[in-house]
């Protein structure tokens, strides 16, 4: 059974630094590519960035791009999300997910950017 368990959320102010991580176990890490997708409130789910398994590429949203990093441990099954230069509109539970829909994703761990 995949289980995958974020944590590092919080509260943090208007350009503000997180960073994500997500433990993942119950199938091989490394042969699967990663993502990252997040809720806002009242939103729908939404794309936040990949990681390619095959070449190790990440890929970013726009809205994020030049301001997150994802990476990824494959000795230590987990998934990671630098998230600096926070805005407002980064408020969201955050999830890490084996699709790009984030159809298959753990709990998910809320991030709240506020001053």
């Amino acid at each position: 059974e995949v289980h995958m368990v974020e944590s590092g959320g919080g509260l943090v102010q208007p350009g503000g630094s997180l960073r994500l991580s997500c433990a993942v176990s119950g199938f091989p890490f490394s042969a699967f590519s990663l993502y990252w997708v997040r809720q806002a409130p009242g939103k729908d789910l939404e794309w936040v960035s990949g990681v390619n398994l095959s070449s190790g590429r990440p890929y970013y949203a726009e809205s994020v791009k030049g301001r997150f990093t994802i990476s990824r441990d494959n000795a230590k099954n987990t998934l990671y999300l630098q998230m600096n230069s926070l805005k407002t509109e980064d408020t969201a539970v955050y999830y890490c997910a084996t699709d790009p829909d984030g159809t298959s994703r753990g709990q998910g761990t809320q991030v709240t950017v506020s001053s």
